[in-house]
């Protein structure tokens, strides 16, 4: 009940948390334009109740978001507007009453939404009066959901306990009366629900109705509006008067008539029809004076033509039957001033009632006016002049008057003058087709411009469009018919204001008086601005005494912190003597965050605008008053005094009113909130209080956004003015004085000697305006000393340009030291275009360096970055001049790199757009590239983005084949850890997509994409574009970017500190959840949950600050390293819980995907920053805080949980995917903290053993393939220091419980991992062939007379889970071989095998190992298919003379002896537990010693089995069998062999393994010896 009490309070997000929300405009816009088409009438689009039914529950379950997202505001508005349901139009509530009870009906509400539901139906019943309004409502919602009335029998009890229920319809009391008993009337009774006066002739039975308008009537022109202190206009209410109502106020009063006169004229007009028409001429005439017939004309205009379009044609009749030219001026002159009304309106918010009745209005003048050939006076309405201010204002302006001024024009249509040809029509149909060519108007307006051209018979291609709306010099003279949509409108009319009113103003706003002299130089100077510069405005100059001036300043300009909204906290006032903080002290800590809140939801829209209106006119200004002035420093210096001071004033008058009305309104909610159920009293003492509160913190408040205006101001002026700044420089360098003779020849023809600017500068009493300007700041206490104020005036904020100039200095002179002790070291050659080019480039240092000033910068940069494009050759015959020439370019862009200079955020960027930008020619230059990128002075993600819409999806051949040469250099190169897959992310997205789709693939391309997903993932992962793997990708990408919001990182900081602590308290609640509720009220507050782009920066920025930390805490040697583990832990776990809170919580419990994109981005963010630091930092890079994120991030989210449950596969593919994105190979100091990741015995269970259908085994193998890949040249090489001895041992380890717990896993891989690991790694392999089922008993392998052919399992194929087919390549060679292996044809492919395997001379690295693997399984594979096929099983006799023992035996024989030695390794790999395979490869082993033709070829054979049999075990079984009937058959001669007894010591060493082997093994099975020996 309490919570149905909050209801009828209002408090709906109590009751619909998820509608708690803020939807977007445009999701607003949707479902107010739905409830409009529900309230229209015909020829206005409409919709049926039953229509948005069904289309509410289409949208309730709809998988888009958007779709459920308006359902769910639809229903929330709904709601909402309970409490204005009285207000509402007859007919609109009963068409509200429907679909309310329709929604019970279709059950599109549940639980507490359907009690409140039911709730207001039964409050309506209950109304007091019978046949009142509401009754009628409760009445018709109740008829429309009788059919589920059965299924609440204890609501339907308080539906019969009604005081009216007698007096119900008939077939409803059955209803209710079965409805008790939860039953539905047997014959399902009908009936009619009415309500009163729903039909338009209701007032006069029997009046004629066809064309009767609906009655809208209100006694009074002064009828009572909605209070302004409710949220929103009625949504029920398609077009509402409140605007026009309010715009009669002040107006002269008007004679109002007695009421029974104003209900004979709603009477006429509620039954006017064309058949009645002269009938009700003469009633009027009759009834109605003349002193009536303006409020008459009101009436008619306010009331019936801006409301109902559809009646135009009969009012504008019935006016012609009155026959009174008085009352029709009367009309047309209360038209034009309600037009006026609704155009200077503020149009900063969506207001569809105003821009429907400015339409309606429209329509109605151009048939009082062009439709009777009379025409629109621009002294009344300048459509041409409007719609070029609407143009040159915005969006929202033209949604208002574009659809006006066409609705006019539509009575041209019915005029013998005004149709086309007519000049003054067509002149503003050019200007419409002129709109109609931008590609951003709306498709509505162009619509309606379509419309219009329809009606006239004309096609908009046929309109030849003018260039009206682009003349930007028509804005000096514009005469603006639209109101500003600020409240600054008596200050500022349109873009550019009267200079002498700004300045008057912002004086008096300073609360400083002025001296006399100075304020008559002032005016005189400002006098000479405006006259050409800034038009005369529309009206005289307004009185300062009509702008509300703040109170006196309290704090000075440096008193107020800006980096943050905590610099608010010091300065807020709180009155302790308020009666509301004495009863109630706890209230005084909810005042900081509500005013906080306030500036924040006010600040960037009213910074934005005011700063606009100040930058233009100060740039208007400035350039004129200076434009013969040669120093730019003093031009400089003024426009910063002028702009600070502008953008003050603007800001203060802008936000004062609305920053007071927020801070109370939050404060007061705030305070009634805490207090639940407050009395009377009470909220008159929370009223009180927050007033004051209110009063006591504007001026900070306004002072906080005056700053932040300002500071954003000054670099922007700057930059409208670098031009000129420029300009003046050059001139000084070829030593002249710059002057613009324009200018001159103006001043001198033109202007008088009084207000004359003369060559070289301006007077220092003209001056003295702008040091004005810098002494009084508005709404900031005055300086005392002028040089005091103008030091910290002229300081911007800090950007590229405000560093230190002497440090910028000693950068630049160190570039241009370091080129030309170069240039001498290159003097003795001969001259080449790079030697120019040097030269050129160390002038533009010099100049860059005497200049100082960004632009100079930026054209070092882009020479230095095009140089480097056009000059840079690796294959230059001079590698010394080449070196030179690349050190030199790259000196010059990490000079401007430096942190001192412009920073690394702004040279990145700046190299980026000119790579992007330059020219054709030289844009492919690889090499150059290549340095670029390796020097960290590209931004990726952007780069990326670039290559991949460069191709053209294959058009352009140059983009693609440079893209395949950068991708292939950067993402198949393991050596290369500068960038890696996710930098190229859509670039290999595009070159797949190419390879796919593309007729003509370029050559390579579909071998370098398979090479990419086989050194990346194998295929194992999904690269779906927008799946999670990109989401992943993304976040890698964005943890590159630095470009941050400014405050975020403050607000980030706090935050992060504020988690911690509530994590950490004892009441965070069990798994921190009321401590996550309060915090993600915090991230609202702050605005972190606004957008994706925030959220993201908010999670990189927490994770840098958790490593930084870290990395402090490491570095202090004082503490011992448990107590800095744990300090550290202490902020990362807290950080990790907030992640696996906001991924669980995040999207609704069913749907899984936007918890999966957020734990893809979270990871990525964490990659992403782990690979910056490892880049950055290289030696010094520390693990532990990764290493902890990561592990207990996982262990988080794998807890036993349902919502995590349902999400279990998704983490584990997030987690393999993040662990292969930073494998070794990629980031190699993260390698031992990587091997204990995926060694934790959490992970390797959740991926081996609880996953179902062993879903996790195909990523886990390739997580171990990284790791093979990165140890295989350390171990091939022998090259074991220290740190990979530990991951060696480490990798063993991983292995053996491997090995113990998951053998079927190394078996289904075996083939995968040995391919990877190096062959001289003999334990290493042993370990992965020694796995064997756990469900077999292997037969003891020193059995005598073991018959290894009559064992079972011997027949049974192996499961081998890697695709090795696809690795014998290319495809010309596969077919050949299949095709020999059929038919032994071509005859060459026996003699081309060897030329095939070789891939170079250098020994060592001779063949393709992974080739000669795959080829030697799958002929192994192919040939136990034959014998099969054939009823036979592998012997000795069975594998001979076919096609694919000829392979082997050429290969024995043709190999040389590395290729040999790789060769029967291959076969060695094969030999493990009992099964075909197994079978099959020993007895080609034996069969191919047997019959070898040099005793060489059994050497090798035996060195093979023996290397592999003199290690610690385990060992093999297959190996075992082979070896032992090698040794024991007589058959094969194994102990004549010379090989055997070449040395002692040799001989012996085959005497021991033979005895071992010999030897039958006791009781233990051999996987326990194996384990025990490992050990």
């Amino acid at each position: 009940m309490d919570r149905i009490r909050q209801a009828q309070a209002g408090d709906m997000a109590s009751i619909f948390p998820e509608m708690s929300q803020q939807f977007s405009k445009e999701i607003e816009d949707e479902a107010n334009s739905y409830f409009q088409r529900i309230y229209n009438h015909p020829p206005h689009p409409t919709i049926s109740v039953d229509e948005v039914l069904e289309m509410l529950k289409l949208f309730k379950d709809s998988p888009d978001k958007k779709q459920r997202d308006v359902f769910a505001c639809m229903l929330r508005n709904l709601f909402e507007e309970y409490k204005f349901f009285p207000e509402y139009p007859e007919r609109e509530l009963h068409t509200t009453a429907i679909l309310f009870g329709g929604i019970i009906e279709q059950g599109l509400v549940t639980y507490m939404a359907l009690g409140i539901a039911l709730r207001y139906v039964l409050e309506a019943l209950r109304s007091k009066q019978h046949g009142s309004k509401m009754y009628c409502f409760g009445i018709a919602a109740l008829d429309r959901c009788k059919s589920r009335l059965k299924d609440y029998p204890q609501y339907c009890q308080h539906v019969a306990n009604s005081d009216h229920f007698s007096k119900f319809p008939q077939h409803l009391i059955e209803y209710v009366t079965y409805g008790v008993r939860s039953q539905e009337p047997p014959n399902r009774p009908q009936g009619t629900v009415t309500t009163r006066s729903l039909t338009p002739g209701a007032a006069a039975p029997g009046a004629a109705s066809t064309a009767t308008p609906s009655s809208t009537s209100t006694p009074t022109t002064a009828a009572v509006a909605r209070p302004a202190s409710m949220p929103k206009p009625s949504i029920a209410k398609a077009t509402n008067i409140d605007t026009l109502l309010a715009g009669t106020e002040g107006k002269e009063e008007i004679n109002v008539p007695p009421e029974s006169l104003q209900d004979k004229v709603f009477f006429i007009f509620n039954n006017l029809s064309q058949s009645n028409m002269p009938q009700k001429a003469a009633e009027l005439k009759e009834h109605v004076t003349d002193e009536y017939m303006l409020w008459v004309a009101q009436y008619l205009v306010m009331k019936r033509a801006s409301i109902e379009p559809n009646f135009h044609t009969l009012y504008a009749s019935y006016v012609d039957q009155l026959k009174n030219p008085i009352f029709l001026q009367m009309v047309v002159g209360e038209t034009y001033r309600n037009i006026k009304v609704l155009l200077r309106s503020d149009k900063g918010v969506a207001n569809f009632s105003d821009r429907s009745l400015l339409k309606n209005l429209g329509h109605w003048i151009g048939m009082l006016t062009l439709a009777k050939n009379k025409p629109i006076l621009h002294l009344d309405v300048d459509l041409k002049s409007l719609l070029y201010e609407a143009y040159h204002k915005g969006p929202q302006e033209l949604l208002y008057v574009v659809p006006f001024v066409a609705k006019i024009l539509e009575s041209c249509a019915k005029s013998k003058v005004f149709k086309p040809p007519n000049p003054w029509t067509m002149a503003i149909m050019k200007v419409f087709a002129e709109l109609h060519q931008e590609a951003d108007l709306k498709l509505n307006l162009k619509f309606e411009i379509e419309v219009l051209c329809k009606s006239f018979q004309l096609e908009i291609n046929e309109i030849k469009p003018g260039t009206y709306l682009k003349d930007t010099s028509r804005l000096a003279i514009l005469e603006e018919q639209l109101s500003a949509p600020s409240h600054s409108k008596e200050l500022v009319s349109g873009l550019v204001s009267n200079l002498v009113t700004v300045a008057a103003a912002i004086t008096a706003s300073s609360g400083t008086p002025q001296p006399e002299e100075t304020t008559a130089t002032a005016n005189t100077f400002t006098t000479f601005t405006i006259t050409t510069a800034v038009p005369t405005p529309l009206t005289s100059t307004t009185p300062v005494s009509v702008v509300a001036m703040p109170p006196q300043p309290q704090f000075s300009f440096n008193d107020i912190n800006i980096t943050s909204l905590a610099g608010l906290a010091p300065h807020i006032s709180i009155n302790e003597q308020l009666g509301l903080f004495q009863a109630h002290p706890q209230l005084k800590q909810y005042v900081r965050p509500n005013i906080e809140r306030a500036v924040q939801e006010i600040l960037v829209p009213v910074v934005e605008r005011s700063i606009k209106i100040a930058l233009t006119t100060c740039e208007m200004i400035i350039k004129k008053d200076f434009s013969l002035d040669p120093e730019e420093a003093r031009m400089r210096a003024a426009a910063h005094h002028m702009v600070r001071n502008m953008a003050a004033g603007m800001t203060l008058i802008t936000c004062r009113d609305p920053l007071r009305i927020s801070i109370e309104t939050n404060i007061s909610k705030a305070f009634l909130a805490v207090l639940k159920g407050a009395t009377q009293p009470q909220k008159e003492l929370i009223e009180k209080a927050a007033k004051v509160l209110a009063q006591d913190n504007t001026e900070l408040a306004c002072a906080f956004i005056q700053k932040t205006a300002v500071e954003k101001a000054i670099p922007e002026m700057d930059k409208r003015l670098a031009t000129e700044f420029e300009l003046r420089k050059h001139a000084r360098s070829e030593g002249r004085r710059y002057c613009d003779p324009v200018v001159l020849t103006y001043q001198a023809e033109r202007m008088p000697p009084q207000i004359r600017l003369e060559v070289g500068g301006v007077t220092s009493q003209q001056m003295t305006v702008y040091e004005e300007f810098a002494r009084n700041l508005p709404g900031f206490l005055p300086t005392v000393e002028p040089s005091q104020h103008v030091n910290f005036i002229t300081r911007p904020p800090p950007t590229p340009q405000s560093h230190a100039t002497d440090e910028i200095t000693q950068i630049y002179d160190k570039i241009a030291l370091e080129i030309e002790n170069q240039l001498k070291r290159i003097m003795m050659f001969p001259s080449t275009p790079q030697i120019t080019a040097l030269h050129s480039l160390l002038e533009a240092v010099i100049l860059a360096r005497n200049s100082r000033e960004i632009v100079t910068a930026l054209a070092l940069l882009q020479k230095a970055v095009e140089g480097l494009l056009d000059g840079l050759n690796a294959m230059h015959t001079d590698q010394e001049l080449t070196m030179v020439f690349r050190d030199c370019h790259l000196l010059v862009l990490k000079g401007l790199q430096d942190q001192r200079a412009y920073g690394p955020q702004w040279t990145n960027k700046q190299v980026t757009r000119c790579l992007i930008e330059c020219r054709d020619d030289f844009r492919y230059n690889i090499d150059a590239v290549d340095v670029l990128i390796k020097s960290h002075l590209v931004n990726m993600q952007q780069y990326d983005l670039h290559l991949a819409q460069s191709m053209e999806n294959g058009l352009n051949y140059m983009g693609v084949a440079f893209a395949m040469q950068l991708v292939q250099r950067y993402c198949t190169d393991e050596k290369n850890n500068t960038s890696n897959e996710a930098d190229f992310y859509n670039t290999i997205e595009a070159l797949t997509r190419v390879a796919v789709h593309s007729r003509q693939a370029p050559d390579g391309l579909t071998n370098l994409i398979e090479a990419i997903r086989t050194q990346s993932d194998s295929g194992l992962f999904d690269r779906t574009p927008g799946g999670p793997t990109s989401m992943m990708h993304s976040g890698i990408s964005q943890a590159r970017e630095f470009d941050d919001p400014p405050g975020l990182h403050e607000k980030t900081e706090f935050l992060l500190r504020e988690w911690v602590n509530m994590y950490h308290s004892p009441a965070a609640g069990r798994d921190s959840t009321r401590a996550f509720s309060a915090f993600v009220g915090q991230m609202h507050q702050q605005g972190i949950l606004k957008t994706d782009d925030l959220i993201t920066r908010f999670f990189r920025l927490c994770t840098e600050m958790c490593v930084d930390l870290c990395y402090r805490g490491l570095s202090e040697a004082t503490h011992s390293p448990t107590l800095v583990r744990a300090k550290c832990f202490h902020t990362l776990d807290a950080f990790v819980r907030l992640i696996a809170l906001l991924v669980k919580h995040s999207g609704d419990s069913a749907n899984t995907v936007t918890k999966i994109n957020l734990l893809n981005k979270v990871l990525g963010i964490v990659a992403g920053v782990l690979l910056q630091d490892h880049e950055v930092r290289q030696t010094e890079f520390q693990q532990l805080p990764y290493h902890r994120i990561f592990i207990m991030l996982f262990i988080e989210l794998n807890a036993p949980e349902h919502v995590l449950e349902s999400i279990n596969f998704e983490v584990l593919t997030a987690f393999c995917n993040t662990f292969h994105i930073l494998r070794p190979a990629k980031a190699p100091g993260f390698s031992f903290a990587w091997l204990e990741l995926i060694s934790h015995r959490v992970f390797i269970g959740r991926m081996l053993a609880i996953t179902p259908q062993q879903r996790g085994w195909s990523m886990y193998a390739q997580l171990l393939m990284d790791l093979f890949k990165f140890l295989s040249p350390f171990l091939r090489n022998a090259d074991l220091n220290k740190p990979t001895q530990l991951l060696y041992k480490g990798t063993l380890r991983v292995l053996l419980v491997l090995l113990h717990d998951f053998p079927e896993f190394l078996c289904d891989y075996h083939y995968a991992f040995c391919d990877d690991i190096p062959s001289n790694c003999i334990q290493m392999r042993n370990l992965i062939l020694s796995a064997f089922p756990r469900n077999m008993r292997l037969p003891d392998p020193f059995t005598p007379n073991l018959k290894v052919d009559m064992l079972t399992e011997i027949t049974q194929a192996p499961r081998i889970l890697t695709s090795f087919a696809k690795k014998i390549q290319p495809k010309n060679f596969k077919k050949d071989l299949d095709s020999y292996l059929n038919t032994r044809s071509p005859v060459t492919f026996l003699s081309d095998l060897r030329s095939n395997l070789q891939v170079s001379n250098e020994p060592g690295m001779r063949y393709n190992i992974p080739l000669i693997n795959a080829l030697v399984l799958y002929v192994g594979t192919q040939a136990i298919a034959y014998i099969h096929s054939k009823g036979l099983t592998p012997s000795m006799s069975t594998i001979a003379h076919s096609a694919h023992m000829d392979i082997f035996q050429n290969l024995a024989v043709d190999l040389d002896t590395e290729g040999r030695y790789l060769f029967l390794n291959g076969i060695a790999n094969q030999l493990r537990y009992p099964n075909s395979h197994t079978h099959y490869f020993s007895c080609t082993l034996l069969y191919l010693f047997a019959e070898a033709n040099t005793e060489s070829i059994q050497e090798q054979i035996t060195r093979v089995l023996l290397e592999r049999l003199i290690v610690n075990r385990p060992h093999p079984w297959g190996l075992l069998i082979t070896f032992i009937e090698l040794i024991k058959n007589p058959s094969f001669k194994f102990w004549n062999h010379e090989f055997v007894h070449c040395a002692p010591e040799i001989e012996k060493l085959f005497e021991s393994v033979a005895r071992s082997c010999m030897q039958p093994k006791q009781s233990q099975t051999i996987r326990e010896q194996d384990v025990q020996e490992v050990h």
